[in-house]
């Protein structure tokens, strides 16, 4: 974060205001500010719209292979319904979400969710946050729940990218589920937002991870660097038949289960799974950096 991009600090309650609803009111006041101007400078920043351009850019390129080279969709190499981007071009965005969410959706969240933390403590702002009434708890989750927003926009910027293709690439007609059933375009755009928010509830264990290790070092990254060689490390050891044990817990084991909103009916249950994984990496997670950051020397 550069010295242009510190925020002004979250005003206060006035001296006047007196009893628990005044103080409660007075508190939830202070976090909606602090949270507007977490988002606020998160998509101020040149890095961030970078990144989202670069997703969005994932199914453009995509979409401009498969319009040129249309032999390669139907040998049978890439995702399974890689051919149908030319039947409905909002698939293009499907196939989008797809190649992204092993690589390029990690990448950009681990940015984001790395230099929460240390970012702020690397300028030297931090103990000026910590000075207002926010105290510590309320900065992580206000800093989370920015990183939260950031996932969905990530997610979004590839499906807005997958439909600007579509659109001028590709006719909007039926297109054929992996179940083998025929949807139109209207149900076709509901499946390709299911899918928007189930990547986004994908990345909320990694939005944990990345906050936590925020929170261990003042170089944001170092933060970015340890947040995306970890979610690599778990889909590698995902990959292992020989630790099959291991893999319901690893929180990218459902990631590319996305897929399962692509039959009919829906699969609800691989959202469901995965929704109480992520759950639970983020209570895990969040725990470690409440107990790390409540306890962190910020003077030093």
């Amino acid at each position: 974060m550069s010295p242009a991009e510190r925020r002004p600090l979250p005003a206060t309650g006035t001296g006047t205001q007196t009893g628990t609803q005044s103080r409660a009111g007075s508190v939830r006041a202070n976090g909606l500010a602090l949270f507007r101007s977490e988002v606020g400078i998160l998509f101020r920043r040149r890095r961030t719209w970078a990144m989202l351009a670069a997703l969005a850019a994932v199914p453009v390129l995509i979409g401009l292979a498969v319009r040129f080279s249309p032999g390669r969709a139907a040998s049978g190499r890439g995702p399974a319904f890689l051919d149908q981007v030319t039947h409905n071009g909002l698939f293009a965005g499907v196939v989008g979400l797809v190649v992204s969410m092993p690589l390029f959706l990690p990448l950009t969240v681990g940015v984001v969710a790395g230099d929460t933390i240390a970012g702020e403590a690397g300028v030297g702002t931090l103990r000026y946050l910590l000075a207002a009434p926010a105290g510590r708890v309320r900065l992580l989750v206000v800093k989370y729940a920015a990183t939260v927003v950031f996932c969905l926009a990530a997610a979004l910027a590839v499906v807005a990218g997958g439909v600007l293709v579509g659109l001028t690439l590709f006719p909007l007609g039926s297109a054929t589920l992996l179940s083998g059933d025929t949807i139109g375009t209207a149900e076709a755009l509901g499946r390709l937002t299911l899918m928007a928010g189930y990547v986004t509830v994908s990345l909320l264990g990694l939005a944990a991870i990345g906050l936590f290790v925020s929170t261990l070092t003042t170089v944001p990254v170092g933060a970015m660097a340890t947040t995306i060689v970890l979610a690599v490390v778990s889909q590698v050891l995902g990959s292992l038949d020989q630790l099959d044990w291991l893999h319901p817990w690893l929180f990218t084991d459902h990631w590319l289960d996305v897929a399962d909103l692509l039959r009919q009916p829906i699969a609800w249950g691989s959202f469901g799974a995965n929704a109480l994984l992520q759950a639970a990496w983020v209570a895990l997670f969040g725990a470690l950096a409440y107990g790390r950051f409540t306890t962190k020397d910020i003077l030093s």
